[in-house]
């Protein structure tokens, strides 16, 4: 890694290091004059209605600022965000380190000297609305910070190149000749959510009742319909659809002006799996890998992870072509 790279990734770190330091300093400060179980959940109304054990807090807050402070390094460092776009995502994790850093100080604070029950428990507890209040002001002036500390270095450019064009490949149609292109898109972890779903569900229905089992039951339901989608090219475009059809998403073919086979990364270039809608792009991502690439034609791209791209974007170009001498 370069001087440059270096700096880059210091820039994007440093809210994630810093975040969790205040807090962790707080914690060891204060660590004698905090009962055993502090609250550690509260209502609206600022009333304590949960609480853990006291070792949970120094955990849950280095897991917290650990996993995100990488996921979103991972995103700004290796995704194709450039100009605005990258000053704001590194805007956005100051703005997350502050808010999130303020609301566990504040919860910290609140258990200080808190008088224990029979188990240890913190009596009288309570995090006033305020804190909120509070904390996206934090986010807000952390945010405000990230984004000056990125101004202050040149944003990534564009690459020049990679992007589909007329020289993209095609497939040979005779006149008058008909064709169509499609493919099932799978993922192991796709399966696996469901089942865990289905799993909380019927834990939720046995223990607690519809309240508690009927929303991940019908999250379950909703997912199973893309465990196993179809990617369609033909000359209505490019279609990604359910198993059962629908919910489906559709390109006409008149708004793409090039398609190209790329390797995609989701979580870099899109931030996550599922359907993603980024500054420039919207996208199907159900894995890593490769898939078709569209270049719209307002400017923006549409992409999708499926097996063997390169026919379905030298078909989607060939239809363009055809479409083209057509009008």
């Amino acid at each position: 890694m370069n001087r440059k790279n270096l700096g880059g990734t210091a820039l994007v770190v440093l809210p994630f290091l810093l975040a969790p330091v205040v807090d962790l300093v707080l914690f060891l400060v204060f660590r004698d004059r905090l009962p055993d179980r502090p609250a550690g959940h509260f209502t609206l109304d600022g009333r304590a209605d949960g609480h853990m054990a006291l070792i949970w807090y120094p955990v849950l807050c280095t897991l917290v600022f650990a996993v995100t402070g990488v996921s979103w390094s991972l995103m700004v460092r290796r995704g194709e965000f450039h100009g605005r776009a990258h000053r704001l995502l590194v805007a956005g994790g100051y703005a997350f380190a502050g808010f999130f850093g303020w609301l566990m100080a504040a919860v910290l604070l609140a258990n200080v000297d808190a008088v224990e029950g029979a188990r240890g428990e913190a009596q009288g507890v309570s995090l006033p609305l305020w804190q909120l209040a509070a904390a996206l002001g934090a986010a807000v002036l952390a945010g405000g910070i990230g984004a000056g500390l990125a101004a202050l270095r040149p944003a990534p450019v564009p690459p020049a190149g990679g992007e589909p064009g007329g020289d993209a490949a095609r497939i040979a149609l005779a006149d008058g000749e008909v064709a169509g292109w499609a493919r099932s898109v799978g993922s192991w972890w796709l399966p696996l959510i469901v089942l865990l779903l289905v799993a909380l569900g019927v834990v939720g229905l046995i223990l607690s009742g519809w309240a508690a089992g009927l929303p991940p039951l019908l999250t379950a339901v909703l997912m199973a319909g893309f465990v196993r989608p179809c990617v369609a090219v033909d000359r209505r475009g490019i279609t990604v659809s359910g198993t059962l059809r629908w919910p489906r998403v559709r390109v006409p073919l008149d708004r793409i002006e090039a398609a190209s086979s790329q390797d995609i990364s989701p979580i870099a270039e899109y931030g996550g799996w599922g359907y993603r809608v980024r500054p420039g792009r919207t996208g199907v991502m159900l894995r890593s890998g490769e898939g078709i690439v569209a270049r719209l034609t307002d400017g923006r791209k549409f992409a999708v992870t499926v097996d063997d791209s390169a026919t379905g974007a030298a078909l989607l170009n060939t239809l363009i072509d055809q479409r083209r001498a057509e009008h």
